[in-house]
């Protein structure tokens, strides 16, 4: 079998300003090298893109998304992507280190509180109106300027600037996609979602996540369903159906997927896949394009 191509990966660079700053910003237009690699690709860190002309597609993962005036695109650490352009795209860029705001809300599960972020089960982007995407557009300014004047308390005024703008986002996203925007859900469902991330591999039933959890089926269950419109074992097939589609993209044979994601065997692995999407997975990746 060929071997498969190594995909890019983009690091944070920490000390671009001197002292340590895990967050940054750039306008589309002018980071052409990074922004907008034709190449598959993928970030270590969280970036959000700001579109305000162009267009084309992004692809993220396994899903395409339409780039239009006003839309606004979610990239997760560890996400694959790729970018065809039409029409030249201008906007801005926003990327950060989970630690910029860790260090700043001593809160480990804060960057889950928000539904866009390690999404699998609705869009990674949105396109909203005028007067909201200005809203986000004035606080990305407001960044903007601070980092033009750099000074020694700068990091706490963005991190301010930043709080505002991701409660803003989930406030819309919300909206958009009709989800749970209450960033206080229970807690035990931010640590689920964050223990999905880490150990989908290992452990795919809700009795493992309950036991970690030290909670009732029927009670995360409930906290699920309340934030995420999804039960725990519903949440767990997303997931791994979207691990399993991005592997295919990645030109994983089945098989090699089949073993890696703890299945008996191919036949299984075959049924769970079509399952949720009526598809088998050599057929899935045949047609990707």
């Amino acid at each position: 079998m060929a071997s498969v191509p190594k995909i890019k990966t983009y690091h944070f660079l920490p000390y671009k300003y001197g002292s340590e700053l895990l967050l940054d910003i750039g306008r589309i237009e002018t980071l052409k090298n990074y922004v907008l690699d034709h190449t598959v690709h993928q970030l270590s860190f969280y970036e959000i893109i700001f579109i305000n002309t162009g267009s084309g597609t992004i692809s993220l993962d396994e899903n395409k998304i339409p780039i239009h005036p006003q839309t606004i695109v979610f990239t997760s650490p560890g996400q694959v992507r790729r970018w065809e352009i039409e029409e030249e795209v201008k906007g801005y860029t926003l990327f950060f280190e989970k630690d910029f705001l860790h260090l700043f809300f001593s809160d480990e599960l804060f960057l889950y509180r928000f539904q866009y972020f390690h999404q699998y089960s609705h869009p990674a982007a949105m396109q909203i109106g005028e007067p909201s995407f200005g809203k986000c557009k004035a606080l990305l300014q407001e960044i903007e300027q601070e980092f033009e004047q750099i000074q020694n308390d700068s990091n706490h005024l963005i991190r301010s600037f930043l709080y505002q703008l991701l409660i803003l986002l989930n406030r819309y996203y919300a909206e958009i996609y009709k989800v749970q925007r209450d960033t206080y859900v229970h807690a035990d469902f931010y640590r689920f979602r964050s223990l999905l991330e880490k150990r989908f591999l290992q452990d795919q039933t809700v009795e493992a996540y309950t036991k970690m959890l030290n909670v009732s089926s029927g009670f995360l269950n409930k906290i699920c369903r309340q934030f995420s419109g999804l039960s725990a074992q519903q949440m767990i097939h997303q997931k791994l159906i979207s691990e399993i589609k991005k592997q295919l993209h990645q030109n994983k044979s089945a098989k090699e997927i089949c073993y890696a994601f703890g299945f008996s065997d191919p036949s299984n692995f075959n049924r769970f896949f079509k399952k949720f999407t009526h598809t088998t997975p050599q057929q899935y990746r045949k047609n990707i394009k």
